[in-house]
């Protein structure tokens, strides 16, 4: 199921609150978890029904494992073996579902075989929910793990406003909330803030990522038909994609920590205005925060981090971010972007090392220069996370940096005077898939693309917007006396109902996240 549906938004989601509500009210905290966790696997089942016996039996093994493992630490017996066999197991059911099928092609590539290719579906959500019980495991053989009952760990792994698509949750921070006074309590912050963050996050997918949807799969599918691209189509295919991408997946992220806000539990910040960071190393603490947050925990510390000198740290980061490429998907394409993402670290983290204890004025750049350069170097490295093949993103690329031409959409044909006027001493030519595919519609993805970086760069983030409409709403939360709630800034508050209502006119049938697919 969508969150951007009909039936969610109108059906799923009043009759899971309204029976929340009811439950809270008139009975304990057990048949409330209980009714949340048939919730969610009727969510998960409304999107991939076929995939909830996986699910179901992923969570049974994964509590087992760790009581297996909790029983043993009691004991004082090793848990590295208990712990090796669950995460495996896990492993083991992710890369059948998930890298069957690019293990084979490979196989065949490097030794000429011709062993039959397997097609199997991918469970929706199946990267996220694995990395969230391995994370779990891990903690219980290290002692930092409290033992749960079932029926709270169904909940968690299947809770569904992080389901499908993240964020990645932690067990410390979410499962106690599960017992805590303002479960379900339906409090006016709770549900102002709810609100407020699924409003922007519907509007971020469907006034935004949507739109620009069209331009970017005109551009990179022509890549994959050979179709040759100008500098021009290459650059506003990627620059659309790279927005396309942003708002996407912010806005999914928005939306679900509003739905779990409404319910009274705090999901962890996933994007923190990523396109305005200043280098490499900034963007990934601020871009999908809670993968890299498990990336570093779960991956980089134990290889050794940064403990055993700068050539290993390196080794240790290039190796994090290769499987973080391919923990997005089976293809070489997202190998390459996770080489790309850890060299440009690696380069960001010799550049702050070699300036370190020299003269700042020196060799530094005004920060929107930083700024633009890290935005760049992360668009550039869309093009192999987009592509539908290494070939299809190097051919954009190639064109991108001129290996083509220049050419402009016919669509600006008018305008060659005045270009000729502004810019002499240029040939201007008028051509291209952005006249032909895209039916000229240059304008609108100018607008389009000039609104989403405005936004993107400029505006307040979404977590800044549900603190400042909650504000008043807070503010008797110390003084013991019931809360006297204020709606704030109205001209706020009526500008994010017209957004919603906008954005709730223009809902698809069948819109699906991009993550999704990861």
């Amino acid at each position: 199921m969508l969150f951007n549906s009909w039936i969610f938004v109108l059906a799923f989601l009043p009759a899971t609150l309204a029976v929340a509500s009811a439950l809270r009210r008139h009975l304990s905290l057990g048949p409330l978890v209980v009714w949340l966790a048939l919730a969610s696997l009727a969510f998960y089942a409304l999107w991939s029904p076929r995939h909830v016996p996986l699910l179901l039996g992923s969570i049974l093994f994964n509590f087992w494992v760790g009581r297996a493992i909790a029983s043993r630490r009691r004991a004082a017996e090793p848990v590295r073996g208990w712990l090796a066999f669950g995460v495996a197991i896990d492993l083991a059911v992710l890369a059948a579902f998930k890298y069957a099928a690019f293990i084979v092609e490979n196989a065949n590539a490097v030794t000429g075989a011709t062993l039959p290719v397997p097609v199997v579906e991918l469970p929706v959500g199946v990267s996220f929910y694995t990395f969230t019980q391995i994370a779990f495991l891990v903690d219980v053989s290290r002692g930092e793990a409290s033992e749960y009952g079932l029926q709270r760990f169904t909940l968690f792994v299947s809770y569904f406003p992080h389901l499908v698509a993240g964020p990645v949750i932690h067990h410390r921070r979410v499962i106690p909330q599960f017992a805590a006074p303002r479960f379900c309590r339906f409090e006016a912050p709770d549900v102002l803030a709810g609100s407020c963050l699924f409003a922007i996050g519907l509007a971020k997918k469907v006034l935004l990522a949507d739109p620009l949807a069209p331009f970017a799969d005109a551009v990179f599918n022509g890549a994959s038909a050979g179709i040759p691209l100008t500098l021009w189509e290459s650059w506003g295919g990627m620059l659309a994609y790279s927005l396309q991408l942003y708002f996407d997946f912010s806005g999914y992220s928005d939306m679900a920590l509003g739905l779990s806000r409404l319910l009274g539990v705090d999901l962890p910040v996933n994007f923190n205005s990523p396109y305005r960071a200043g280098s490499i190393i900034e963007f990934w603490r601020r871009w999908h925060i809670t993968l890299s947050r498990f990336l570093r925990d779960y991956l980089y510390i134990p290889l050794g981090g940064n403990r055993r000198g700068p050539i290993r740290r390196y080794l240790n980061l290039m190796a994090t971010m290769l499987l973080g490429g391919l923990w997005h998907g089976a293809a070489w394409t997202y190998v390459v972007w996770g080489g790309f993402h850890g060299m440009l670290l690696l380069v960001n983290h010799a550049w702050r090392a070699w300036r370190t204890g020299r003269p700042a004025s020196r060799i530094s750049l005004p920060t929107f220069l930083w700024t633009l350069l890290t935005f760049v170097a992360v668009t550039v490295g869309w093009a192999f996370f987009r592509a539908g093949s290494l070939t299809a993103a190097l051919d954009v690329l190639q064109s991108a940096f001129g290996g083509r031409g220049l050419a402009l959409p016919q669509s600006l044909a008018p305008a060659r005077d005045w270009l000729v006027t502004v810019v002499p001493g240029i040939d201007w030519t008028f051509s291209g898939m952005f006249s032909n595919a895209l039916t000229e519609n240059v304008w609108l993805w100018t607008t389009l693309t000039g609104c989403a970086l405005a936004i993107a760069l400029a505006a307040p983030n979404s977590m800044a917007i549900a603190d400042y409409v909650t504000a008043d709403a807070r503010a008797g939360e110390s003084t013991g006396r019931p809360r006297s709630v204020r709606l704030p800034r109205w001209s706020v508050v009526a500008g994010l109902g017209v957004i919603c209502a906008l954005s709730l006119a223009r809902l698809q049938a069948n819109s699906p996240f991009i993550y999704y697919q990861f």
